[in-house]
């Protein structure tokens, strides 16, 4: 027995037999019948002709998607789309996609459609799908289908700062926030320095802004900084934007400035405050025993000065505060003590009377010496021309000469010199010994007029 499909003979039995085709596709339809042939002559037997035609379980997929030209960044979804024949609706369809011959996702999902969040510029290329049946096993794919991913340029790059409280100031953090209105794909941001050109930093991401942080702001980061944006088109750069960092004042210095060394009442006291560093302007305040005595400002920065007319209270420990705003500091205390009126206006007549007294002493006393020096020459020269035998002396006086025979016979002898209207008298003295004999009245004098001593004596 053989079996024929169009004429052509599929296959040939020894003996009765059936032909079974265990899974009928479409290429299985045609024009089917069997015949016998037999040993004898006029033995073969033909069967009559059967029509039979296959018809599709479900059709062949096609691949559907919501963009084929998407922007980049966009979402997509993609379909897988077939049906069932009408005879078969109750038939289980499972679906896989794909890019290339790379799987999409979980393959043989039962859902027909596989959403793509974002589609990138490296996500152009050939897609296409698969359906199957669970059982029994049928499968059919799609044809290709081109997806190209469009890149949007990028457009309005600007560049911003992000601070605590809106300032920048030394020492805390600062973010730059480099930011575009429009653009799609992977851009590559860029921060630099006007003044140097060079690069701070560089990040490449899926997003339209990007930021550069930088810890710790020291005072020499101030300037002018700009940023570049690039999703492979072309780099645009933002405006530049300049950059103050704001300085804490350091701890303040107090000078006090008075008229003398020792402050008295009434003098004006000048307390002069100044921080070394610190933004301007700089608000300072005058302490005093920690008591407000006022403030003043410093618009540029540098110090600020605050005078007081000094009384008896005004003794004691001063201080003063700098503030610009971001955190006060206060200098150290400086004292000072305050002498009363009485007190200086005493000092300052002693001073006086001691400088005068000390003046006419010492006028007086070079006068008395030239003028001393002056009579002793003159005395000198009288006292030689004397005859020394003939001096005599009072006995209380006494000095020393020529001996002499009698002691009634010794007087006195002034030898005044120079005019006789002035206060100073000079004698020759001379000393004797009175023997016990008075008979004998007798004694020998010293000459002594190798050295004479003048004395100033009253009238």
């Amino acid at each position: 027995m053989a079996y024929y499909k169009n004429n052509r003979e599929l296959t040939v039995f020894k003996e009765m037999s059936s032909f079974r085709i265990q899974s009928a596709v479409l290429s299985d339809s045609g024009n089917y019948f069997c015949s016998t042939k037999g040993k004898l002559m006029f033995s073969d037997q033909s069967s009559n002709i059967v029509k039979i035609r296959v018809q599709e379980l479900f059709q062949h997929p096609v691949l559907t998607a919501s963009d084929f030209q998407p922007i980049e960044g966009g979402p997509v979804s993609l379909t897988c789309e077939t049906r069932l024949s009408p005879q078969r609706l109750y038939v289980q369809l499972r679906f896989c996609f794909f890019r290339e011959n790379q799987v999409l996702g979980s393959c043989w999902s039962s859902s027909p459609e596989l959403q793509i969040p974002a589609m990138w510029s490296d996500d152009t290329g050939s897609y296409w799908c698969k359906a199957e049946t669970v059982t029994p096993r049928v499968r059919k794919q799609s044809l290709q289908s081109q997806i190209h991913v469009r890149r949007i340029p990028i457009s309005n790059v600007s560049l911003e700062t992000r601070a605590p409280g809106g300032q920048v100031t030394e020492g805390q953090r600062l973010i730059l926030l480099c930011s575009v209105a429009g653009g799609t794909g992977n851009v590559t941001f860029s921060w630099y320095r006007e003044a140097t050109g060079t690069s701070l930093g560089k990040k490449t991401q899926h997003s339209l802004s990007a930021e550069l942080e930088i810890l710790a702001v020291k005072e020499s980061d101030a300037g002018k900084y700009y940023c570049q944006a690039d999703n492979g088109h072309e780099p645009i750069q933002s405006e530049v934007v300049n950059i103050s960092v704001r300085i804490p004042v350091s701890c303040p210095v107090l000078t006090l400035r008075a008229p003398r060394p020792q402050a008295v009442v009434g003098d004006l006291l000048t307390l002069h405050c100044e921080a070394q560093r610190g933004s301007s302007p700089i608000q300072y305040w005058f302490y005093h025993e920690n008591v407000t005595l006022g403030n003043s400002s410093a618009p540029s920065g540098g110090g600020a000065s605050f005078n007081i007319s000094l009384t008896a209270e005004h003794s004691g420990n001063y201080s003063c505060e700098a503030d610009n705003g971001l955190g006060a500091h206060r200098s150290e205390a400086v004292p000072i003590s305050i002498s009363g009126p009485d007190g200086y206006r005493r000092d300052l007549t002693t001073a006086t009377v001691l400088g005068g007294l000390f003046g006419v002493l010492g006028f007086i006393a070079v006068a008395l010496l030239l003028y001393c020096l002056f009579h002793k020459i003159s005395g000198e020269s009288y006292a030689t021309s004397e005859p020394r035998g003939t001096s005599r002396l009072n006995p209380q006086a006494s000095t020393h000469s020529s001996p002499i025979p009698d002691m009634e016979e010794l007087q006195p002898v002034y030898a005044n010199v120079g005019s006789v209207d002035v206060d100073v008298v000079y004698s020759q003295v001379w000393s004797i010994q009175q023997p016990e004999d008075s008979a004998n009245i007798r004694t020998f004098l010293e000459n002594k007029d190798s050295q004479v001593i003048y004395s100033s004596v009253k009238k």
